[in-house]
């Protein structure tokens, strides 16, 4: 069986998916997933025309476990060829797609690759991954912008999703709701009256022009003022206890799953 999937535009840039590999490195999950792997093999599938981020992700591992192993998957011929040529000691490229190629990595990372799909194929994709997961497993399926300032993604397990985190350059957005055009795939056409991610962006904004006085102190400390606000409202917020350069939001999935 070839590659399951189509080929996407692969549009991608130089440290444009910092933001989600950050916290990567710091999400206990994902660290405790890496470290405890018998075999600490990670996918970033569709990685795109030119192999920069799957270089720049092994880079960032490596800070969690040293003899991480990265393989970028591209569904795209020439794509991997490109990829090959640029391959180093524990990063290397090959042809594949939702498959996997099957490998059984502990981590996949699939960003700005089901944005380009229609949103019915989402569920089908998700459960090719997660049986192609080690024990343990897990998938960020997320999107961002061109220079990787607003960016949206889900975690999922073998069993379904964990979670949604927003992130971005505090710097770049007017108000937390700038997010919305990049949620991913299954949550991009739900931001509307009565759906729960519609509900948590409005909430966000308010709690956001509520801190609108933080801001004398920079966009990051009036990132921190909304969250203890919305954590206040009685949304599943975790205050991070440490200082971030991004705005990161995580909440558990079913604070934003769909409705039906």
């Amino acid at each position: 069986m070839g590659p399951i999937g189509a080929i996407t535009r692969g549009t991608t840039g130089q440290n444009r998916l910092r933001r989600s590999d950050r916290w990567l490195v710091h999400s206990a999950r994902v660290r405790t997933a890496l470290q405890s792997a018998a075999d600490p093999l990670v996918v970033d599938l569709g990685y795109g025309a030119r192999p920069v981020t799957t270089l720049e992700l092994a880079i960032r591992l490596r800070r969690v476990r040293t003899d991480v192993r990265v393989v970028g998957l591209e569904i795209e011929p020439e794509r991997v060829r490109v990829g090959q040529a640029a391959a180093q000691p524990g990063v290397e490229f090959a042809l594949g797609g939702f498959e996997l190629a099957g490998h059984r990595p502990v981590l996949v990372r699939a960003f700005n690759v089901l944005r380009q799909y229609p949103v019915e194929a989402v569920p089908d994709a998700w459960a090719v991954m997660q049986r192609g997961l080690a024990p343990g497993g897990l998938i960020v399926d997320g999107t961002c912008d061109e220079l990787g300032r607003l960016c949206c993604w889900v975690l999922l397990d073998a069993a379904g999703p964990v979670s949604l985190t927003l992130a971005c350059d505090p710097f770049a957005i007017e108000r937390p709701s700038d997010l919305a055009e990049r949620l991913p795939k299954v949550l991009i056409h739900r931001n509307v009256e009565g759906e729960a991610v519609h509900t948590l962006l409005r909430a966000a904004d308010r709690a956001w022009a509520t801190a609108a006085a933080h801001g004398v102190f920079g966009p990051r400390v009036r990132w921190r003022s909304m969250m203890e606000g919305l954590a206040a409202e009685g949304f599943p917020v975790n205050v991070p206890r440490r200082n971030l350069r991004d705005g990161v939001l995580t909440v558990p999935w079913s604070a934003v799953a769909p409705t039906g």
